[in-house]
């Protein structure tokens, strides 16, 4: 669990980077705000292309592998980056990013499924939460810090370089352990994608899934150029900001997964606690939009640390709720169908927004279409989703769901 919270800090960190340079990118290769968001949506394209096929493939060849795979491609990518010299080089080395860390969730959310029960999962998806949300936050402190001080190039040459050399003890510890994909006597019991894709559920997390990705990717991308360019930060302060930010989200993570633990182990509903802590979280981000956006600066940097105190309070039901519903036989390829989802917003957001930007001027039109989107988020979590418990996928009925949480 430690090795996954790691690798999914790395990433974060360096699918991130490209928003703290956007200032120092933007001037040096003499970009518009419209390119940027192509650069930052680029990633997105090959990102969601192939969830589903690495969902496959981490239960035909087995989780650990094809997160080595992927960790090894999206290092080098980041390393490569610091080299680019335009648009079409950064675009290309965007895409090749996006191929290597498909495979984090759908291989992370594999592994806890199959080895860590159910009244534990709060608990794990909370330290991976924390992992992926401490990341942006890591990534702008000190990468923000390092960019102001030594220019971008540096930065992604020094955070891809340490990228692959996580894949020293992870190949380790793997080696030594046994095999974590599927055993071959259970290939049988597994469920087909058709019944995965009939599933109700899989299309309310997605939903879900989906908004509160656009918000998310909206504020990870944009935040540090509306701080400089908006509200007149200096670079250092937008890092402090930004990354304070972050780090409240991730904590906010933590503490919701430990929290969920002690909430289902004392017999209580997991589906009470998740529907309404996923629904919470998309109220306050629709408040927490307009607040950024329309109040003075520090009642607007108040509105954006209560939307990451709420988004983390959330996070661990993000892949919690459907490692439950699906369980060891059919998790790499839910998740992959529903990161497929969920990241399509990756795309949407940082390239409408961008184009918002520069058609109104203002960033009126794109807080508000990312406040919107919430309903969809709704209306997904506290629709859409059925009770969360496990799903008996022998069972030739529809859509059924048998034994209690914590059997």
């Amino acid at each position: 669990m430690f090795l996954l919270a790691v690798v999914l800090l790395i990433s974060y960190v360096d699918r991130g980077n490209l928003a703290t340079a956007a200032p120092l990118i933007k001037q040096e290769l003499q970009l518009d705000t419209a390119q940027i968001g192509l650069l930052l949506s680029a990633f997105y394209w090959t990102y969601v292309a192939c969830m589903v096929p690495v969902g496959w493939a981490t239960e035909r060849f087995g989780a650990h592998r094809v997160l080595a795979v992927g960790a090894t491609l999206w290092a080098v990518a980041t390393l490569l980056t610091g080299f680019a010299h335009g648009l079409l080089s950064l675009l290309l080395l965007r895409l090749a990013l996006g191929v290597g860390e498909s495979a984090v969730f759908p291989a992370s959310s594999s592994l806890i499924a199959t080895h860590v029960p159910v009244e534990r999962r709060g608990g794990a998806n909370g330290m991976i939460s924390f992992g992926y949300l401490v990341g942006p936050a890591i990534g702008t402190f000190v990468g923000g810090w390092l960019m102001q001080r030594h220019g971008w190039r540096p930065v992604f040459l020094l955070f891809g370089a340490l990228s692959l050399l996580w894949l020293w003890p992870w190949l380790r510890y793997t080696a030594r352990t046994a095999a974590v994909a599927v055993r071959p006597a259970t290939l049988e019991q597994m469920p087909s994608y058709a019944q995965i894709l009939r599933q109700r559920g899989l299309w309310g997390v997605s939903l879900g899934h989906f908004a509160g990705n656009y918000n998310w990717y909206f504020i990870l991308s944009f935040l540090p150029l509306y701080l400089v360019e908006v509200r007149g930060f200096s670079m250092g302060t937008m890092a402090g900001v930004a990354g304070g930010a972050y780090l409240v989200n991730a904590v906010s993570a933590m503490l919701s997964g430990w929290y969920a633990d002690r909430w289902i182990r004392a017999g209580r509903s997991a589906t009470v606690f998740y529907k309404w802590a996923m629904t919470l979280s998309h109220v306050v981000s629709i408040g927490a939009m307009a607040g950024m956006l329309l109040l003075p600066v520090r009642e607007s940097i108040a509105c954006l640390f209560l939307y990451e105190v709420f988004l983390g309070f959330s996070s661990p039901g993000t892949f919690g709720i459907g490692q439950i519903l699906a369980g060891p036989l059919a998790t790499g390829r839910w998740i992959g169908v529903q990161n497929f989802c969920g990241n399509i917003a990756g795309i949407l957001a940082p390239a409408l927004s961008g184009w918002m930007v520069l058609a109104t001027g203002n960033y009126v039109l794109a807080f508000t279409v990312a406040g919107l989107i919430n309903v969809l988020g709704i209306f997904g979590w506290g629709y859409l989703l059925p009770k969360v418990e496990p799903i008996d996928w022998s069972a030739p009925a529809r859509v059924t769901r048998v034994g209690p949480l914590r059997s």
